[in-house]
């Protein structure tokens, strides 16, 4: 069975060794990167860099125990991420958050680019046919996947494989649009939005969180400019009275993220990626969201392995075993020790995305946990 290192979140001493930054300088220890990566070797470490609001996003004192580590073998590695919003806001973003090369202590790229058009085309599988993933990422070396492990309202639970299926994937390419992008994923068909217009209370927070100015509003209607929109369905997730929708299917989509997961891990030899789950600060919904509620389950630790399917199976586990917080969307929901958390809250079968990229090869939901 795979190897799955964890580290508790608990510090039961008052000493720097059972503190996460010290546990996760072990887990680094005993994944043995010596066995993944090569002197000189470029290693892209690849996170989420939040949003404005979205503050819950891996610390960026964990990335730089990464980047430590991996300059202590003499790899040289950069932080990156995959463009969300506009370029330069999107760096802007990730230094207000924290995230820059003072802090980390490397180069803080974006991988497709300052526009998002800087990707190569991919062969996918079944639903995608092909995928734009990242030129950065297509072209690096190694990696090391940095994941945030929280809920979110269409997968359900975002861990490693929503980081390389969505992150790894640049929104739109110079040909085929958002057909070749992540939204291929959030949609079907032709995605086209759909708007009530009777029940819409106007509250224009569609229009705010578009990241490309591609909704506005005049004399009370929706204008949606299709032809810039990526389908990315931040649209659709902050409307509170449920008045606009992108045609979607729950299976589709979890078996598209195990599509899109394979089509980035194709671009890299074997043995060159490993995979950091960070089960900490487990809010309801995704880190490019511009907000983060509060957390709706305790911090867990950290899972590191060279197995995405073990890691994410595992990471699923242990947050099968926790109970739910006071004054969270947990509790508003009455949610009780026992309950799947995440599906109770968003109701999405997020276990598909997993036995569909155990099907697909990319590991294995056989694992044995070892826990420093």
């Amino acid at each position: 069975m795979t190897k799955v290192y964890f580290a508790s979140a608990r510090a039961k001493k008052w000493k720097y060794d059972a503190s996460m930054p010290g546990k996760l300088d072990r887990l680094l220890k005993e994944i043995g990167l010596m066995d993944y990566f090569s002197p000189e070797e470029w290693i892209a470490v690849k996170t989420h860099f939040g949003s404005e609001g979205a503050h819950r996003i891996i610390r960026p004192v964990f990335l730089r125990k990464v980047v430590d580590s991996l300059r202590r073998i003499g790899a040289k590695p950069f932080v990156t991420d995959t463009v969300r919003i506009k370029g330069l806001d999107y760096l802007e973003i990730a230094n207000q958050n924290g995230i820059n090369h003072l802090s980390v202590g490397a180069p803080v790229v974006l991988a497709d680019g300052l526009y998002g058009n800087d990707n190569v085309m991919v062969k996918a599988g079944d639903i995608l046919g092909q995928i734009a993933v990242a030129s950065l990422i297509h072209d690096v070396p190694a990696m090391v996947v940095c994941s945030h492990v929280k809920g979110h309202i269409n997968a359900g639970y975002a861990g490693a494989l929503k980081n390389l299926a969505m992150g790894g994937i640049s929104s739109s390419h110079r040909t085929c649009g958002w057909k070749c992008g992540r939204g291929a994923m959030h949609t079907i068909g032709e995605g086209e939005l759909v708007w009530d217009a009777d029940k819409c209370e106007l509250c224009l927070q569609c229009e705010e969180v578009c990241p490309l100015d591609a909704i506005t509003f005049k004399d009370d209607e929706i204008v949606w400019n299709r032809d810039i929109c990526w389908r990315c369905g931040r649209c659709e997730r902050v409307c509170q009275t449920g008045v606009l929708q992108l045609p979607g299917d729950d299976e589709r989509f979890m078996r598209s993220l195990a599509e899109a997961a394979k089509a980035v891990i194709s671009t890299f030899e074997p043995l060159k990626i490993i995979y950091i789950n960070f089960l900490t600060e487990i809010q309801p919904e995704c880190d490019c969201m511009p907000s983060a509620d509060v957390p709706v389950m305790q911090d867990a630790g950290i899972l590191i392995s060279g197995d995405l399917v073990a890691i994410e199976q595992a990471s699923i586990d242990l947050l099968l075993q926790a109970g739910p917080l006071e004054q969270s969307l947990a509790a508003d929901r009455k949610i009780q020790k026992g309950d799947d958390i995440l599906m109770k809250l968003h109701g999405k079968p997020y276990q598909i995305q997993v036995t569909e990229a155990e099907r697909l090869g990319l590991g294995s939901r056989k694992y044995e946990l070892i826990e420093v």
